[in-house]
């Protein structure tokens, strides 16, 4: 080998070297940038995770280290939504406190303010009166937060829900109101017989049909339910 091609030789070794160098110079730079994108993310899972368990220190702690109160896990909810499914009322009230979005959507269009409804959680319906709660908005079946409470006989829901100005007659996707639904989907037992009398009470029309042009005292009587239908009655019920 001669000198010069010796040194062409060289050259090219180095020019290699320097392009791996390079290659991997940028291969770690991007992984260091994907890293830095995933870490943030796998700790609002996290906080999400923790507040479904009803960790309040752990979640304090994170909030504190400046996870973001607001930020979606792979399902899009929010710490307050996993809190208020589960029922955790002091990490509720905490998150809140930090600025949580009681109407925040995940990706069935549930918000903490109408799971808290659907699911009874009337103390966590107190603490988001303070929070703007959109009392306008629906849930998938075209509910407001009132109609589905009342279908599940939650009456200290419906309570906390009537001081408020939701609408009392809005109607869903099935055709019902939510004094239908306690009817048509309720037992006529002593939860949704109240369910009923609070509602006539807040000023609901009793004479709203479903879809078949049948009223709620027409469903209670068809379904026996006496002490409804004496309610109903008593306010002008057709």
């Amino acid at each position: 080998m001669t000198g010069r091609s010796g040194c062409e030789t060289a050259g090219r070794a180095a020019s290699v070297a320097l392009l791996l160098a390079n290659s991997l110079l940028l291969m770690a730079s991007t992984l260091a940038a994907m890293l830095a994108v995933c870490r943030p993310a796998a700790a609002q899972d996290t906080l999400v995770s923790a507040a479904e368990r009803g960790e309040l220190l752990v979640v304090r702690r994170m909030l504190a280290e400046g996870t973001r109160v607001n930020f979606r896990d792979g399902r899009g909810r929010t710490a307050l939504l996993a809190a208020t499914q589960r029922n955790h009322i002091d990490v509720a009230r905490l998150l809140i406190t930090e600025g949580a979005d009681v109407n925040a959507r995940d990706f069935i269009q549930d918000t903490p303010f109408l799971v808290a409804g659907a699911e009874g959680r009337a103390e966590i319906l107190r603490l988001m009166l303070s929070a703007d709660p959109d009392l306008k908005s629906l849930n998938r079946f075209g509910g407001t937060a009132l109609i589905p409470a009342c279908h599940r006989g939650h009456v200290e829901a419906v309570k906390v829900l009537l001081s408020t100005a939701i609408d009392r007659d809005h109607v869903n996707n099935l055709g019902w109101t939510a004094l239908m639904e306690a009817v048509v989907l309720g037992d006529g037992g002593p939860n949704h017989t109240e369910i009923v009398r609070l509602l006539v009470q807040a000023g609901a029309n009793v004479n709203i049909p479903d879809r078949d042009g049948v009223t709620a005292l027409a469903h209670a009587r068809q379904r026996g339910y006496s002490a409804i239908v004496e309610i109903l009655s008593a306010a002008g019920g057709r």
